[in-house]
């Protein structure tokens, strides 16, 4: 009896063991925001309420590259840091927020409203919560429904 096997493809992975968000065969480029601190209301607590707290931010993204992008120098063509790095702290500062759960996913959506954006993963660090921990906090992955 013959029997055969299919090997899906391989995919690239990261360091972490995690998809790599930067892969050529896909032509995707990895955009990223590294350790964003912000002080903003978070928590569940009475105390959370009343005090604000350091938050740090970590932010990578999977992004299509265009055929403009490849050879442009025009901040146009691509996704723009600046931009991602402003809009955290817009969210940062919107008011109170129960869950860093919360805070992760309106970051990834507001990352994948750019079609050229793939996959977000967000991570989301309350810095002060433990003396003796460096941070608490969520990290989550979403996919753009143009993802294939």
């Amino acid at each position: 009896m013959k029997t055969t096997s299919v090997l899906a493809p391989l995919r690239p992975v990261g360091r972490d063991g995690a998809p790599a968000l930067a892969d050529a065969n896909q032509s995707l480029r990895h955009v990223f925001v590294r350790d964003l601190v912000q002080v903003c209301s978070v928590g569940i607590y009475d105390h959370e309420h009343e005090e604000p707290q350091r938050v740090r931010f970590n932010v990578d993204l999977a992004v299509r590259e265009g055929v403009d992008a490849l050879t442009s120098e025009s901040i146009d063509d691509v996704v723009c840091y600046e931009q991602i790095v402003k809009r955290i702290r817009a969210i940062a500062q919107d008011g109170h927020t129960n869950l860093v759960e919360t805070l992760a996913e309106r970051v990834a959506s507001m990352c994948l409203q750019d079609p050229r954006v793939r996959t977000a993963r967000v991570r989301v660090e309350k810095l002060d919560v433990f003396e003796d921990a460096a941070s608490v906090g969520v990290e989550i992955e979403r996919h753009s429904s143009l993802a294939g």
